[in-house]
């Protein structure tokens, strides 16, 4: 399966925090200040880096990030 950004369901933001679940509940989260998505919203599961495009990420950034990290797990 490929996934793409319609898979991702936004659940909002909440004090910066953005949050994504996935059909098959995968949860993930996100903040302008990290550098990273955390697979839960301590960080400490598994983190995906998030190259900012231009100097700093942002929520495109972060949904692109979430998309390739579903199509490429490690």
């Amino acid at each position: 399966m490929s996934y793409s950004i319609k898979d991702l369901i936004y659940k909002g933001e909440k004090s910066g925090v953005h949050g994504w679940n996935t059909l098959e509940g995968a949860t993930f989260y996100w903040h302008p200040d990290w550098l990273h998505i955390a697979e839960d919203v301590t960080g400490h599961s598994a983190m995906i880096d998030t190259p900012p495009a231009k100097g700093k990420t942002n929520k495109a950034d972060a949904e692109s990030a979430i998309v390739n990290h579903l199509n490429h797990p490690k």
